[in-house]
């Protein structure tokens, strides 16, 4: 850990019960029904965690979650209790639904690869005929997957089956259907006051322990959420031309250019203190671009004490 990057964390939380570290992410779980999400700089891609820490990435991404949880919270209740750093979120330990709810305003990624490989459905939900790669469908669909364990795939499930294998109540999955079709409007108005268009994203639910349904993990991140500019979509799909996507795809398409996709004997490029920063530099544009503002970045100093400080009021 640096001034300004959190590649892994060990806190010293006296109420720990686990702790799990994901690819990006370590997640602390507390005895007293509380959760501590640390967004980390890890970045990863094709399923590699690279060897260098971003400066700022995990605090892009919690910051633009935060928010859009602030944003949504008149549409459903959600687990954020609150932020004791950037990179750091507290709230409340839910049960998580075992499905993801996937939801999409235009043909693009899996769903387009589906279509053009012949499926004219995804999920039991048709398709009509004649689309072209990143056309807007005639209204949103959801399309969901399962939630599987660390280490196993996620795979597309229709309502029908989901509700007729147990995963979700009929009565529960109305809901979620509900409040996906909403976060996914309010998240596509503020993208487009932005200048974007939110194309795709995913939402995670559980109950408190209350039995509420609750929205958990993050939400409208370039982690999560496929982003194109609004400016020239239009001409671009007449042209049948790539849309400008705002992800983090330039990571990816790097690595590509330096000989490196993951494969067995592949070795990761040198991430030069340019690239590094040139990295960071893009995080912190994504950031301004979705939440229309400038970014502020956090020191980390001191970051393991504002946790504990925070958890003992609470």
């Amino acid at each position: 850990m640096t001034q300004n990057t959190v590649k892994e964390t060990s806190f010293s939380l006296s109420q720990t019960e686990s702790l799990y570290r994901g690819k990006v992410r370590d997640v602390y779980f507390l005895k007293n029904n509380l959760l501590v999400m640390v967004a980390s700089d890890r970045i990863s891609a094709f399923d590699v965690i690279l060897p260098e820490a971003i400066p700022y990435k995990g605090q892009v991404l919690s910051k633009i979650a935060t928010r859009f949880m602030e944003l949504t919270a008149d549409i459903v209740p959600n687990w954020i209790i609150g932020c004791p750093h950037q990179s750091v979120t507290v709230g409340k330990r839910c049960t998580p639904f075992k499905v993801e709810m996937v939801i999409r305003g235009y043909l693009s990624g899996h769903a387009w690869r589906e279509y053009r490989d012949g499926k004219r459905s995804l999920c039991g939900v048709p398709l009509p005929e004649g689309l072209k790669e990143n056309d807007r469908l005639p209204s949103p669909i959801i399309t969901p997957t399962t939630k599987e364990d660390i280490g196993a795939h996620d795979e597309d499930i229709s309502r029908e089956d989901i509700i007729k294998n147990g995963l979700v109540s009929e009565e529960d999955y109305t809901m979620l259907e509900k409040y996906t079709y909403a976060l996914f409007q309010r998240g596509q108005e503020i993208a487009a006051s932005r200048g974007l268009i939110l194309v795709d994203t995913k939402y995670e639910f559980g109950k408190d322990e209350n039995g509420v349904i609750t929205l958990i993990d993050e939400i409208h991140t370039p982690d999560s959420s496929r982003y194109f500019y609004a400016e020239g979509y239009e001409q671009r799909q007449e042209k049948g031309e790539a849309q400008k996507q705002l992800s983090k795809e330039f990571v990816r398409e790097w690595l590509m250019d330096n000989g490196f996709q993951g494969k067995e004997g592949q070795t990761v490029p040198e991430m030069t203190p340019e690239v590094v920063n040139g990295i960071s530099e893009r995080y912190i544009e994504l950031y301004e671009h979705i939440m229309g503002e400038k970014f502020t970045g956090e020191s980390t100093e001191g970051i393991e004490e504002k946790v504990v400080s925070f958890i003992e009021k609470l």
